[in-house]
């Protein structure tokens, strides 16, 4: 008698991670009802290819000219001029736009999770293992009906992955973007990551696939084939048992709130309010390498970046990004750190205080931290 898949695939956690595509540039073009062909850059004012500051994001047509977030303005405008060089529609973004559109897509996507964990203003984890019974067909029928209900009643793409952890749902929503929905079963594991390149894989930054790569080793059929043990005399015991689990459907599967009360922070407060947008990002940098810093030291990855900005006033606002998994490498926060400025940062407003928080800690199986994690 043939077994149905609830029966195959028991005992793993079905996790879904939902990524609204484009999320701040959709907003825009929902808001002024823009043609979603025409190139999109929402950041600082380029002032004609002289301003200073940075993108904060854009939408696909501009990034078909290689436009990024945390962009100089000035680079994006040379690839991509506006008005009255080019076509690309430049301007400023409007920051309660998007936690309005935010709040209305999380709540529907809450109600179908037993464990629900906003990542981030644009993406969440759902596990729907107890909603779906634990059947992975229900699970993708799942993520049609909220995809549909997400276009339908907000008029937003969005792309959603579901696996077993969080590390396949997170790069199953990257599959088929914009507006797709992959799923890894547990028996396809091994055939979703054979061959796939290291750099695509969350948990492993640019220093350690740039080493890897030095020995030869640029997929993850090439890191698996030579071996645990000597895959941990090129990187290290843990980072090689680590990988193992990644390719075994071993990694985390939980989901729980950000918030921790674990936490490494630094923070600076300006002599002068700052309007100088370069000035504070070259500040944010030294923190988030002070903060790293004291987490190899102390012996802990984390699997939260926070950026906190103080405006002239005393008005402040944290900003959130979860990483799929805990790490420790000063190059993936960095970027984090950086594109959750350019994103959120309201660019006509001083600046007094910048901090950054390296938050839901996990401490390295050699060591145990007895001390209040919390640096101020």
């Amino acid at each position: 008698m043939k077994r149905c898949q609830h029966d195959l695939h028991m005992g793993s956690r079905i996790i879904i991670h939902c990524d609204l595509d484009a999320f701040f540039a959709a907003v825009e073009i929902l808001h002024h009802n823009l043609d979603p062909s025409i190139p999109l850059i929402i950041g600082s004012d380029p002032q004609q290819g002289r301003g200073r500051g940075i993108v904060s994001t854009c939408n696909y047509a501009a990034r078909d000219f290689g436009i990024r977030s945390a962009m100089p303005i000035t680079e994006a405008w040379r690839r991509c001029p506006g008005s009255p060089i080019g076509d690309a529609v430049y301007m400023r973004g409007t920051r309660g736009l998007y936690s309005r559109a935010s709040r209305k897509v999380m709540a529907i996507l809450r109600p179908f999770a037993a464990k629900f964990e906003p990542a981030s203003i644009d993406e969440a984890y759902l596990d729907v293992t107890e909603y779906c019974a634990g059947d992975w067909d229900a699970a993708l029928a799942l993520a049609r009906k909220m995809k549909l209900s997400i276009e339908e009643e907000l008029g937003l793409s969005a792309s959603f992955g579901i696996g077993s952890t969080r590390i396949l749902a997170k790069m199953g929503s990257e599959e088929n973007k914009p507006g797709g929905i992959h799923r890894t079963m547990p028996n396809e594991i091994h055939t979703f990551f054979a061959d796939r390149s290291l750099r695509q894989i969350p948990g492993i930054g640019p220093k350690t696939a740039t080493r890897l790569s030095e020995w030869g080793l640029e997929t993850m059929t090439d890191a698996l084939g030579v071996g645990e043990l000597s895959l941990a005399r090129f990187t290290n015991e843990r980072f090689a048992a680590w990988l193992s689990q990644v390719v075994e459907g071993e990694t985390s599967d939980e989901i729980s709130v950000l918030r921790s009360r674990k936490s490494i922070s630094k923070e600076h407060t300006f002599s002068q309010d700052q309007r100088d947008i370069e000035v504070v990002l070259e500040r944010l940098e030294e923190l988030v390498t002070m903060v790293l810093k004291r987490a190899k030291i102390m012996g802990v990855s984390g699997r939260l970046a926070e950026v906190k900005i103080r405006y002239r006033g005393f008005e402040t606002h944290s900003h959130q990004r979860a990483l799929t998994v805990a790490m420790d490498e000063e190059s993936v926060f960095q970027r984090s750190a950086l594109r959750l400025f350019a994103e959120q940062v309201e660019y006509d407003r001083p600046i007094r205080l910048i901090g950054f928080k390296m938050g839901n800690l996990e401490v390295h199986d050699s060591r145990q931290i007895t001390l209040d994690l919390e640096e101020e």
